[in-house]
């Protein structure tokens, strides 16, 4: 192992260079690895383009990264403890929560009450640096062992997947249910193999373009943005009930409102894209309709939980890899990301 290695370092929004850094050495209940591949995720983009600044992240230069794969090549103190070993294959998740608030003991981390507290809580690639490099240290808490059948380039899909799994869990789906997703990206057709896992009979993307295509060929029900009125068309598939839950996973404002008209009577909406502006709702339909709007932040817990379905391919996250670059390549892999005509769902970056 060398003392440098190769890392993405944003200086400024849109700025971006490879840098040559040492390489950091893992602290207690830590781990050293080596990277792999990642995971281009939206969030991604929005802090390399400067859209949550002085929060995602607190200051530039910053690695971004967070949706990675690798194998331990270090321990820290305390790690082997927990049953690591070097030479072991993990998937990383971004959360490193303080373990100790209400939220952290009632298994709610991604909702730490500390959130960002410099040594309480870190969220690696978003207020810490990331894992857009050769080598990246996580807390043993936020890595999670990688099946021998599953790739490295899968696994790094794995932490997108635990989200899609959350997602679908705080929509409370029942075995039956009819489940509308809004969004056809990574995420939404993540989240349609998850609601199948948690027992839709039926699952209805709504969306546009080479996704919903992409949506079709894997079998799900399509609704397609640009034929018509989608909340008239989800309806109509429905009988004019609506579907019994809906998952809300583009993040931007009319895929909101479309997703609570979607909704029959006593129906929930599980928001997991997050607008970058306000949306106004109409509170009548929410009241005499009984209906549940809930949000659903990162995951909890399902990083364990979704691994097995990754590797046995009820989660079906290679389907989703459709691009493959360099690190060297990384403002490339990002302009391809960025452009709707490139075909791109999930990229992977190879450190």
């Amino acid at each position: 192992m060398t003392q440098t290695m190769q890392s993405l370092v944003v200086r400024e929004p849109n700025v971006l260079e490879i840098r040559d850094r040492p390489v950091p050495e893992p602290g207690h209940n830590e781990v050293l690895a080596r990277v792999r591949s990642t995971s281009i995720c939206g969030t991604d983009a929005h802090l390399i383009h400067g859209d949550y600044p002085g929060f995602w992240p607190p200051a530039f230069p910053f690695t971004p990264g967070h949706e990675w794969a690798g194998e331990i090549v270090a321990l820290g103190p305390g790690a082997e403890a927990f049953g690591w070993t070097i030479g072991d294959r993990v998937a990383g998740t971004s959360h490193n929560a303080c373990g100790a608030c209400q939220k952290c003991v009632e298994g709610q981390y991604n909702l730490c009450e500390n959130y960002g507290k410099p040594g309480l809580h870190a969220q690696y690639g978003h207020n810490v640096q990331g894992c857009d490099a050769t080598y990246v240290v996580h807390d043993v808490k936020c890595i999670f062992r990688l099946p021998d059948s599953v790739s490295f380039d899968q696994g790094a899909v794995v932490d997108p997947a635990s989200i899609a799994l959350h997602v679908a869990r705080r929509g409370n789906i029942k075995a039956g249910d009819t489940v509308a997703i809004t969004g056809a990206g990574a995420i939404g057709l993540l989240a349609g193999d998850a609601a199948l896992i948690c027992g839709a009979a039926r699952v209805v993307l709504v969306g546009r373009g080479y996704r919903l295509e992409k949506a079709a060929a894997m079998g799900f029900e399509t609704v397609d943005t640009n034929a018509g009125d989608p909340v008239a068309a989800v309806r109509e598939l429905t009988g004019g009930l609506g579907a019994d839950v809906v998952l809300e996973c583009a993040g931007v404002p009319e895929t909101l409102t479309w997703a609570m008209a979607m909704l029959r009577r006593g129906g929930r909406c599980a928001m997991v894209g997050i607008p970058t502006a306000d949306v106004a709702l109409r509170l009548q339909a929410l009241v005499l309709d009984e209906l549940e709007l809930v949000g659903s932040r990162a995951s909890a817990g399902e990083m364990r939980r979704v691994m097995p379905f990754v590797a046995n391919g009820r989660m079906r996250v290679g389907e989703l890899i459709t691009h493959r670059f360099p690190l060297t390549d990384y403002e490339k892999a990002l302009a391809t990301f960025d452009d709707r005509a490139s075909g791109a769902i999930k990229i992977i970056v190879n450190p």
